[in-house]
């Protein structure tokens, strides 16, 4: 009876928040044509929040008190699912923007939006001038106060725990002495799977740890603070993983 419940529910849940993402994007996309969305972020805002209330699953922010919000800062979070950029958005509370492969660009319409929104392309096929390249946008980024987001893993997770970080974005934060906020997704993995339709019953908490300065760190201890960040992420999320099992 209740996996019979759980369908239904998924079903409805899919459709009226399908509506509502189609109508909200279709009206962002408008807006953007003449608006900025650099310097338009409340409609996005309360568009990615709503996504959250409308796919039924309880949502709950801790940040630590050693996060700075005034900063600009590159946040590295761990990726579960499709659902990752709705919570990150409603959980920092400051303007970001992300990493997106460069082939998602040439996408019509969505490529677009997704540039005129200002996300940072990252080549396919890295190479030494492409490299260069998205350096220099993110760079350009960070200088005008716009702060980053990084799922460092390159992949969402298909069994719920955290998988190894790639060193990539430890570089570009040492290279503009930018500081690192690692930033914990816990309790995702349990109301949706990747490979996986259902949206079961629960509650997503995001923890925005505390704010992790870079410019006085040494190259070669570049790995021993890319597998302390790992650690700090890693926490909540296993910890939730081993005291609730996900359904089904």
């Amino acid at each position: 009876m209740r996996k019979i419940y759980l369908t239904l529910r998924a079903l409805l849940l899919w459709a009226v928040s399908g509506i509502h993402f189609a109508l909200v994007c279709t009206f962002l996309l408008f807006l953007a044509v003449f608006i900025d969305p650099r310097k338009n972020d409340l409609p996005q805002r309360v568009f990615f929040r709503n996504i959250l209330r409308l796919i039924g699953v309880r949502f709950e922010v801790h940040r630590s008190l050693g996060f700075d919000p005034q900063r600009t800062s590159i946040f590295i979070c761990n990726h579960v699912n499709i659902f990752d950029p709705f919570v990150v958005y409603s959980a920092i509370p400051q303007f970001f923007r992300g990493f997106e492969l460069e082939s998602h660009f040439k996408i019509p319409i969505y490529g677009w939006l997704m540039g005129r929104f200002g996300n940072i392309p990252v080549p396919d096929a890295p190479s030494r001038q492409s490299l260069e390249t998205m350096t220099s946008r993110a760079k350009k980024a960070l200088d005008s106060g716009v702060s980053l987001i990084a799922f460092p893993e390159g992949a969402r997770t298909r069994d719920g725990h955290v998988h190894l970080f790639k060193k990539g974005i430890f570089n570009l934060a040492h290279k503009f002495g930018i500081p690192i906020v690692p930033v914990s997704i816990a309790g995702s993995y349990q109301f949706f799977r990747t490979g996986n339709w259902m949206l079961y019953p629960g509650k997503i908490t995001v923890y925005v740890h505390d704010t992790i300065e870079t410019a006085n760190v040494e190259r070669t201890e570049l790995d021993d603070l890319r597998r302390r960040v790992q650690e700090i992420v890693s926490m909540p999320a296993e910890k939730s993983l081993q005291e609730n099992p996900p359904e089904g």
